[in-house]
Formats: C-alpha cells, sequence, structure tokens
C-alpha cells in the first residue's frame, strides 16, 4: 500500500507561502470567523492607536511593545492556519499536475477524432486504447482492460475495469495499459473527481464541525466573561484608591482569553483531513473525519471489500464414479471461451492441479455462451455437449438425469460446498453428471486480524451480503467479522443503519456497489471503494483510493487523534489562562491590595514586566504548538478513563507548569535588559 509521503510542517516551500498569508489573513472579513483571533486584533489595533495617539497611559515604550506582541499573537495564529493549508495546497498542486493536459478519442459516427478533456461533454463516448490516458471520469460501456491507478492510489498493480457490474467506473488522468475501452463520460470540466479531490485537498470547501462550532461558542463564550471580568478592574482600582490605566486592561484581556486554542482550531481541523489524504483516503468534509472518531459499528459489503470481488474455482468435486482428470479436462473444455474471472481460474486449476494440457478447442466447437435465462455455458464439439452452470439450472436442462444416483450425489456435495462458504457449478457432458466445481470468494489478505483491531477499539464489524446464510456464515466467521446480514437488499441494508441510529450509535459503511450508495449515503461515514461505482463514490463522504475496507482502523485512528487533540489543545489552552490569571494580578494589584503579595509566587519584578512576560508568552506559545496540532495527539487503544487522566496529566498540568516557568524566565530576561 502506497501512502502519501509525510513532510515536514517547517519546510521553506511551505513557510515562505504560509507568512505571506498571515498577512492577507489580517483583512477584518477573515479574521472575523475566528472571533477570538478578531478581539485580539482589534485591542491590537486599540493599543495601536494608543500608541500613535499618546493616550491610554504607559510609556511609549512600553505600548510599543504591546503592539509588537499583539499583531504578532494574531500573525502567529494566522500562521497556523496558513501552514496547515498549505500542506494541503501542496498536495493539490501534485494532483494537478497529475491531471495534466489530456486529450480524449471522442467516437463521431464510425471515426474518432482527439478532442482536449475540457471539450468533453456528460454522455461523449471516447475511445482509450492502451498506453492512453483516460480523459475524464466515465463507465466503461465496452471492453474489458487493465488500467493503472498508481497516479490516483499510488498502487503499481495495475485493476481489471469492465463495462457492466460494481468495475466499470474509471477515473481522468488513469491509465490503460492493455486492451481498449470504450468510455461514456460522466463528469464535465470541472466536476471531475479529480477535480473535486484538488478542491478538497486545498480547503476550499471545508465546513466547521458540530465540535468546533461548539468549541468556538465557548471560546466566545469564555471571551466576554473576561470581557466583563476586566471591564470591572476599574472600579476595584477606584475603590481602592488607584488608576488601572487602559493600556495594561487590554493587554491583560488578552493574555486571559483563549487565544490559544483559538489560533490553533482551525488548523487542527484542516491536518486532521490532509492526515487522511496521506493514508489515501479523500474526506469530503472535516464532519466526516470527525465522526469517525465516535464510530460505534461498521457495516462492511462482501463483494469487492471483504472478499476481492473475483470467485476463483478452488476444488473440482467429481460424482457417479467419475474420475477427476475426466471431469477437469471437461470443465476446461467449457472454460477456455470463458473470458469471466471465474472462468479463466477454472482453466488455471484444470492446468496446475491436474495437468490438463488442452490449449484450445477443436476447430468445429461452437461455444455455447452464457445467459442470464439459461444460467449455463459450455462448448458443443460434434457430437459432444459439454455444460458447466448452476446446478439447478443442470439438472432441468438434462430431463432425467435429476432422479439418478449422481443427481443425489451432486445434490449432498453442493450443499457441502454451500455450507463451506463457497458456490457451486454443476458439470454435465452428453447428459451425464460429471460433478461440482467449487468456487471460493478470497477473503483479502490479513483481513481477519485487521478486524480484531477493530475489536479492540469497541467497534463491532457485521458484513452484509446478498448471498445465502449457510454461504454468508462460512466467509463471516474466515474474515473475523462479529456478524453478518444475509440476503440483504439496498433496502435491509439501509433499515439496519437507521436502526442502529435509533440506538443513538453512529455507523460508518464500507461499499463498492451501486446498490450500496443508500446505506453510504445515510451512514455517519461512508467509505466508498475508489474501485467500486460512480454512483457509491458519489454517496460516500469518504472515498478510500486503496480500496481496503480495513483502512477503516486508520480513518477511526485518524478521527479518534483529531478529537483527542482539540481537547488535549483545548485542556492546554484553559489550563494556561488559569495559570497566567494568577500570575500575573498579584504582581499587578499588589500595591493596590499589599495582601495579594503573598499571592506573588513567581515573584515578578514589577506590574508592568508581568504585563509584557504574558504578552510575550501568549504569542510564542502559538508557534510552539503548531507542530503537535498538525501531527495530533498520538491515539491509542485505551478506555476514557485513563484517556482522561493521560490528557490531564499531560496537558492540563502541562497548561498549568509552562506559564508560570515561562512567564517567570520572560519576566527576569525583560527586567534584565531594562524592556520594562
Amino acid at each position: 500500500m502506497a501512502h502519501v509521503a509525510s513532510r515536514s510542517v517547517f519546510t521553506a516551500d511551505l513557510v515562505g507561502p504560509a507568512i505571506a498569508d498571515s498577512f492577507r489573513k489580517l483583512d477584518p472579513r477573515t479574521l472575523i470567523r475566528n472571533p477570538v483571533m478578531f478581539v485580539t486584533a482589534v485591542v491590537a489595533t486599540l493599543v495601536t492607536i494608543m500608541l500613535v495617539g499618546g493616550i491610554g497611559g504607559g510609556t511609549v515604550a512600553f505600548k510599543g511593545q504591546l503592539v509588537f506582541w499583539l499583531w504578532l499573537t494574531v500573525l502567529f495564529g494566522n500562521f497556523a492556519e496558513a501552514l496547515a493549508e498549505g500542506r494541503g495546497k501542496a498536495q493539490a498542486a501534485s494532483l494537478r499536475a497529475t491531471k495534466g493536459e489530456l486529450t480524449g478519442k471522442r467516437i463521431v459516427g464510425s471515426g474518432t477524432e482527439t478532442v482536449p478533456a475540457a471539450a468533453l461533454k456528460v454522455g461523449d463516448i471516447v475511445l482509450v486504447e492502451n498506453g492512453d490516458l483516460i480523459p475524464a471520469d466515465g463507465e466503461v460501456v465496452e471492453g474489458v482492460a487493465s488500467v493503472n491507478e498508481a497516479a490516483i492510489t499510488g498502487e503499481s498493480a495495475p485493476v481489471i475495469r469492465e463495462a457492466g457490474g460494481d468495475r466499470s467506473a474509471v477515473t481522468a488522468g488513469t491509465r490503460v495499459v492493455s486492451d481498449s475501452l470504450k468510455v461514456r463520460v460522466t463528469a464535465g470540466p470541472g466536476q471531475g473527481f479529480l477535480d473535486r479531490m484538488i478542491a478538497l485537498v486545498e480547503g476550499a470547501e471545508r465546513q466547521k464541525t458540530p465540535n468546533e462550532i461548539a468549541l468556538t461558542i465557548l471560546l466566545v463564550g469564555l471571551t466576554i466573561i473576561f470581557l466583563i471580568a476586566v471591564g470591572t478592574i476599574p472600579m476595584f482600582a477606584k475603590y481602592a484608591g488607584g488608576l488601572v490605566p487602559v493600556v495594561i486592561l487590554s493587554a491583560l484581556l488578552i493574555t486571559l482569553i483563549p487565544t490559544t486554542i483559538a489560533a490553533l482550531l482551525s488548523a487542527i481541523g484542516i491536518a486532521g483531513m490532509d492526515r487522511l489524504v496521506r493514508f489515501n483516503v479523500l474526506a469530503k468534509s472535516g464532519r466526516a473525519v470527525e465522526a469517525a472518531g465516535d464510530i460505534d459499528v461498521l457495516l462492511l459489503d462482501k463483494t469487492g471489500t471483504i472478499t476481492v470481488g473475483d470467485r476463483q474455482a478452488s476444488e473440482f468435486r467429481p460424482v457417479g464414479g467419475v474420475a477427476v482428470g475426466e471431469m477437469a479436462e471437461a470443465a476446461l473444455l467449457a472454460s477456455l471461451a470463458d473470458e469471466t474471472p471465474e472462468g479463466r481460474s477454472i482453466v488455471v486449476l484444470a492446468r496446475e492441479r491436474f495437468h490438463v494440457t488442452t490449449t484450445a478447442l477443436p476447430g468445429d466447437a461452437e461455444v455455447i455462451p452464457f445467459t442470464a435465462q439459461t444460467r449455463i455455458s459450455g462448448v458443443k464439439t460434434g457430437t459432444s455437449l459439454i455444460q458447466k452452470g448452476a446446478v439447478d439450472s443442470i439438472l432441468k436442462a438434462n430431463p432425467g438425469v435429476g432422479e439418478t444416483a449422481a443427481a443425489t450425489e451432486l445434490r449432498r456435495v453442493t450443499d457441502e460446498i454451500a455450507r463451506a462458504g463457497m458456490t457451486p457449478l454443476a458439470v454435465a457432458k452428453d447428459g451425464r453428471l460429471l460433478g461440482a466445481i467449487a468456487l471460493k470468494d478470497i477473503v483479502k489478505a490479513g483481513i481477519r486480524e485487521r478486524f480484531g483491531e477493530l475489536r479492540q477499539m469497541g467497534i463491532r464489524t457485521v458484513m452484509i451480503t446478498g448471498d445465502n446464510p449457510l454461504t454468508a456464515a462460512a466467509i463471516a466467521a474466515e474474515a473475523g467479522v462479529d456478524d453478518f446480514l444475509a440476503q440483504a437488499t439496498p433496502e435491509d441494508k439501509l433499515a439496519y443503519i437507521r436502526k442502529e441510529q435509533v440506538g443513538g450509535r453512529l455507523v460508518a459503511m464500507c461499499g463498492d456497489g451501486t446498490n450500496d450508495a443508500p446505506a453510504l449515503a445515510q451512514a455517519d461515514v461512508g467509505v466508498a471503494m475508489n474501485t467500486g461505482t460512480q454512483a457509491a463514490r458519489e454517496a460516500g463522504n469518504m472515498v478510500d483510493l486503496d480500496s481496503d475496507p480495513t483502512k477503516l482502523i486508520e480513518i477511526v485512528g485518524l478521527g479518534k487523534q483529531l478529537l483527542m487533540t482539540r481537547g488535549a489543545l483545548t485542556t492546554f489552552s484553559i489550563a494556561n489562562d488559569v495559570a497566567k490569571y494568577f500570575a500575573i494580578l498579584p504582581a499587578m494589584f499588589v500595591v493596590l491590595y499589599p495582601g495579594l503579595a503573598i499571592l506573588n509566587v513567581m515573584h515578578l519584578a514589577t506590574p508592568t514586566s508581568a504585563i509584557l512576560s504574558a504578552i510575550i508568552f501568549n504569542a510564542v506559545i502559538i508557534p510552539l504548538l503548531v507542530p503537535l496540532a498538525l501531527r495530533g495527539v498520538k491515539y491509542r487503544p485505551v478506555g476514557a478513563g485513563p484517556l482522561l487522566a493521560r490528557n490531564l496529566g499531560i496537558y492540563g498540568l502541562g497548561g498549568l507548569v509552562a506559564p508560570f516557568v515561562g512567564i517567570k524566565l520572560i519576566d527576569i530576561a525583560v527586567s534584565g535588559i531594562g524592556l520594562a
């Protein structure tokens, strides 16, 4: 599995543009989206006016330093957001380079014309031959070919794309590496999957999640509370016979409001989506990433999600005394013209395990194609007829054999195959039953262990399939899921998800087919496989570019990491503000209230140095926390209790201690060089 390479947080190509964006984000229309930083900018403007107008109290040098550090606080907050956006823009640039200048061979009448991809319209049919790049998102309407999707998924192994079924969707910018396809364009210029990836990675459409909105409301509330608290200080000072300059009150307000988390909040959300992209998962919204952190139930479609999607012949089971070699040769002859994955696997099994050497059909052979009506395929050579198909269809097509001992044995064998989770196909030659072929759904490698990891996270896995209960039970046991729903229709999937959601559980759904689209749309987190249909990719709020259902482990981990990061930095920020409050106020008011001297445990030099030191600390702590906001707090699958204790122990205690240490060291430096 290939992932987008992780980049260092502070590199020249990211930091330079982020610094420029920090100044562009000083636009009040941009700042107002972050109310706390907007208040900080308003106070910085007010202190700047005081400096220029010589009003508000305090020395020119003191006000000048306050102006510098207040504006730096705003710029550092903008810088954190710009740096997070910059990483997304860098990825978008690489995606845009992948898209390049595509052209397509549009089919016109009996010929083709080469046109720019931008000129293609929805509904156009294009011919894509070996070596060509697919010019637009579309559905294969004719042909079967191998397509290299490395430009999108990072995977070097090509995948099969063919008309019909759940493997017909193709993406612009991927390359056909064998045969040719006719593709119907399903997305116009600027509307394709790659275009949406570029827009989403750049964060242009990013909306605040419910938790972000709730946290913003909390931060605004705290800001209003501290604004009122600071506003009451002049009255207390006047009562004590003193006066607190406006410039001091302005600076005090900024040191007390939660600027740290407010400055980093946007960066945390953007970085959450960015980290998903690095795992080859495209999230269409930050809301989906956040919801992934609280998932309780995971529903997975079987075919193409838990299994590789193509059934493979695994065993020949002869009946009625037929030699297994005879049956293998008949099965091979009936499958030589069968280009389906199942047909090809029968040929491979007959050659590799039973050494059948036949490589081509006789010249007079007549191929009997499979139809949905007969459910039988085969070959007729001379007077000999070999048939392969569904058991009931083979018995029906050969009147009289259904009452024979061979038919009884065949039913017993096919029941055993079905109970083992495989699909039986019957083989007959000239009206005589030869036996059954066992077609096995191949469970994706390592999936059982991965589901075990999900179970440790407290997530229940449920496989949903249209198979019969016997087959479903066998696949579920092999894959290691917790439960399964057999013979499920799209309505059944939808009803199951709604039932879980009514019970208060958050549900994730992984699927790849058009029949999965309603469930993907209903689920709190809908993860569509990139190998699936366009309908599935449109319905989900995430697309897994590697088409690996166990990727939800990373998705859930990153969702929890986003929530934990936000919680950890919020804890740190609030603890920070509490510490600053008790560090500064005693030093500020010890002249008016000498009894407060006992609380001045930091022994700050002067009220002026206390304020200046707090303002400087307030500014520099933001860039120091930027790497943590962008990388995220490491998630560990532990219970809520230990997790809370860990957060309080590290970030709560750290938020209390850091200001005491930091402000004291800055105070020593500030007073030592005579800045205050």
